[in-house]
């Protein structure tokens, strides 16, 4: 070989360095031929490594129809054998399989998943090797489909869409390649396949509500779906109104059903309470679909006001507030006196003082009431009894009654008066008038007695006197040693009770002088009757009973009553002229 060849020939200038090298040391030359074998052998198989070539049975499968089957080529001898998913290693799974030597992977059921780039990487001491991506394709779809509408209305089998309004139909779904869309419409129209899954139908109408379906096909795995939605179209609702029995209501007597009223057949029915959101319990009931609501024993407070409220997802409505009519009553009657807020049972009142009763009871509609007095069978009407001037008869127990014409119900109070000031006596005007006209006649009378009998007995002395005078000129003179003081004493008339018997005790010791001799006929004409003679009593002549009152010509007695008692003709009416 000439030079050209020994150049062309490394390991031959390597070999022939290292045996000269033997020539000088050779231990060192042995050492040398060692590792040159080895380098030799290592750049051997560093020249042998080439890069893997990576082939795949079918490039394009469909999904869970298809596997796919790779191999990794290499002329590396005890290589190692890696395989590279998407620039990561692969993780194998239930459905991959790798032959014994890693060069050839299985996946026996491909899925969408399975789709991307797969390459083999070879090690071979510190070279590695790489092969070429290779891309799967999967082919899969479509999918179940699900028809949406615009935001805002709610999704599912069935959908509202209020009328007038613009829909805008979308398909969802996934398929590999893209799919086409075909639409069927409620008026078994057929739309032409758009590009995209959306379907728009302005000012939507009621005629146009129904079934929409859209089939979903994939030519590729030659498989196809269908969508379905139902679509109602609403009106704008209107207001509804609450129809209520016309028959009076009545607290505790009666339940009442108040029915929400509305054109509208698709709608909810709300109802509420005074403005807040009613809630139904065993007092307040809602039919099925909440249009009619029942008010079990209807109570004062009931009243409300009741509102119902018709309603779509697009717009809603709710009625004038209905405020029901409850009669009840009437309750507790209480009756006050005057302007006083106060109840009263009793009430004392002076003579001839007015009094205001008034009377009230809670009642709907308001209590009809009527006054009576315990004396009297007549009745007064009105919540307010008013007597301007209190006599005896206004005394006793006054009672007012309150009556509810609706609810039938009645109701009653009583309270006592007593008038103070009045005299203990019970006797009439005319009877007092009576009384007080005969004193007047009795002091006149004893006036006049008096007179008389004060005239008699003046009289009376002075016919003494002079019969004394006469009897003491006749009879002899006593002496003095036998006077008495009682003879000394100078002859005066006597008082006419000296005439009078004395005690017993005193006729003992002494003797009195006997009178001088007068007739009895003198005496029973010219003694006064109030003179008792001496001696023994004899009876006095009878004198005729004189009247006390003075004889009048007989005339009306009312009259003289009405001219001695009060000259007001209004006061003398109200005189008893029985008693």
């Amino acid at each position: 070989m000439g030079p050209a060849g020994f150049h062309d020939c490394p390991w031959t200038a390597i070999l022939l360095s290292a045996s000269l090298l033997t020539t000088w040391n050779p231990l060192a030359a042995a050492q040398f031929t060692d590792h040159a074998e080895l380098l030799s052998n290592t750049q051997m198989e560093r020249a042998s490594l080439a890069k893997p070539i990576l082939t795949v049975r079918q490039r394009v499968v469909t999904e869970q129809r298809d596997m796919a089957d790779f191999y990794c080529a290499t002329n590396a001898v005890n290589a190692t054998i890696h395989w590279v998913f998407n620039n990561s290693l692969l993780v194998l799974n239930e459905r991959m399989k790798l032959s014994a030597d890693n060069k050839n992977l299985t996946v026996l059921v491909v899925q969408r998943e399975d789709s991307g780039s797969y390459l083999c990487e070879v090690q071979s001491g510190f070279e590695v090797g790489r092969s070429d991506d290779t891309l799967l394709e999967v082919n899969y779809g479509p999918d179940p489909v699900s028809i949406k509408l615009d935001s805002g209305v709610a999704t599912g089998d069935v959908v509202e869409v209020m009328e007038g309004n613009t829909v805008n139909f979308w398909v969802e779904t996934q398929s590999y390649p893209a799919p086409t869309y075909t639409w069927y419409l409620p008026t078994d129209s057929i739309q032409p396949p758009p590009i995209t899954g959306q379907l728009t139908i302005p000012a939507i109408s009621r005629e146009q509500e129904g079934m929409y379906r859209c089939l979903v096909s994939n030519t590729v795995t030659n498989s196809s779906r269908l969508g379905v939605v139902k679509v109602q179209v609403l009106e704008k609702v209107t207001a509804p109104y609450i129809e209520s029995p016309t028959l009076a209501l009545v607290e505790n007597a009666t339940s009442v059903m108040l029915t929400c009223k509305t054109s509208h057949q698709r709608v909810g029915v709300h109802w509420y309470l005074r403005g807040q959101p009613l809630m139904p319990s065993e007092h307040l009931t809602l039919s099925s679909q909440n249009r009619t609501l029942t008010i079990h024993g209807l109570q004062r407070d009931d009243s409300g006001p009741y509102e119902c409220e018709v309603w779509n997802w697009g717009s809603q409505a709710r009625s004038v507030p209905l405020e029901l009519t409850i009669n009840y009553g009437p309750d507790q009657v209480d009756i006050t006196q005057g302007s006083a807020s106060g109840v009263v049972n009793t009430i004392e009142a002076t003579l001839n003082s007015s009094l205001t009763l008034h009377c009230w009871a809670d009642s709907k509609p308001g209590a009809r009431y009527h006054w009576t007095h315990e004396h009297s069978s007549q009745v007064f009407a009105g919540d307010q009894l008013n007597i301007e001037a209190l006599r005896q008869e206004h005394q006793g127990i006054y009672s007012c009654t309150s009556s509810n014409n609706v609810t039938g119900l009645t109701r009653s109070a009583s309270v006592l008066v007593t008038v103070v000031g009045l005299q203990s006596s019970s006797m009439s005007p005319g009877v007092i008038a009576g009384i007080v006209i005969g004193i007047l006649a009795a002091i006149a009378l004893v006036i006049g007695l008096g007179y008389f009998l004060y005239s008699t007995k003046d009289r009376w002395i002075h016919r003494r006197s002079a019969n004394d005078t006469t009897t003491s000129n006749t009879e002899p003179p006593t002496s003095v040693t036998q006077s008495t003081p009682e003879s000394t004493r100078p002859n005066k008339p006597k008082p006419v009770y000296d005439n009078m018997l004395k005690p017993k005790g005193e006729d003992r010791g002494k003797k009195m002088p006997s009178p001088p001799p007068v007739s009895p006929e003198h005496f029973y004409e010219k003694k006064p009757p109030s003179a008792a003679p001496e001696g023994p009593r004899k009876p006095l002549p009878r004198i005729p009973k004189q009247p006390l009152v003075p004889p009048v010509p007989n005339r009306n007695k009312e009259s003289n009553y009405e001219a001695l008692l009060n000259p007001n003709q209004s006061l003398y009416c109200k005189i008893n002229p029985s008693v």
